[in-house]
């Protein structure tokens, strides 16, 4: 028993380690934006320890229809380095605040050819270990109607039918269970009637006065 509990704590002992080293990182799923307008692309991330001095944050980028991604933002050492030779050169801005675990960007001047996929990684010595996260980005003339706009109007609809079918049922409910007390009421009134006339029209029968003998 000893020997068993001896090796479930070094066991205990060598998953926490490696459990408090993973850092989760968040993005954004999907931006949409007009054509030469800016956007912010936010990336934050938790970790299990506290922000580190030597925290960095990395932006890849990867266009519509390509399988290779380019870095365009890269903070460490307290330092931002921007795209100065790809396509984001003089426009992608460092709008976080790594000490927040903030490592949001914004790129300006948004073009078509900027639709595609960017990618945030970010680490928190010790905390190294983690999946990055991904947001693609959708650069239109005029910005669609987003899905959710249109999901929300169908189960406002939904939501509004359902009250006044309750409504109408309930409405129904109260109109026939009056009509019954009606038809009841009138029926006991007619019964009870029928029975004081049936009394009324009763008429004892005359009595015969005989002679004596």
């Amino acid at each position: 028993m000893l020997t068993f509990l001896a090796l479930a704590a070094v066991a205990f002992l060598g998953i926490v380690p490696q459990q408090s080293q993973s850092i989760v990182i968040y993005t954004g799923w999907e931006r949409h934006a007009l054509v030469g307008s800016d956007v912010r692309l936010s990336c934050s991330f938790f970790s299990w320890r506290w922000t580190s001095d030597d925290v960095t944050f990395s932006w890849t980028y990867r266009p519509d229809g390509s399988r290779d991604s380019i870095s365009i933002f890269h903070y460490t050492g307290g330092a931002a380095y921007l795209d100065n030779k790809g396509p984001f050169r003089d426009r992608v801005e460092f709008v976080g605040n790594p000490g927040r675990r903030d490592g949001s960007i914004v790129l300006k001047n948004l073009d078509f050819n900027d639709n595609g996929t960017f990618t945030c990684d970010a680490k928190n010595p010790p905390d190294i270990v983690g999946r990055p996260s991904s947001v693609r980005l959708l650069v239109f003339e005029t910005v669609p109607i987003q899905a959710g706009v249109i999901t929300g109007a169908i189960i406002g609809v939904v939501l509004g039918l359902l009250v006044l079918i309750v409504v109408i049922y309930y409405l129904m409910r109260f109109l026939v269970a009056r009509r019954v007390f009606n038809l009841s009421v009138s029926k006991h009134g007619k019964k009870k009637k029928e029975g004081s006339q049936q009394r009324q029209l009763w008429t004892p029968p005359p009595l015969t006065c005989y002679p004596l003998p």
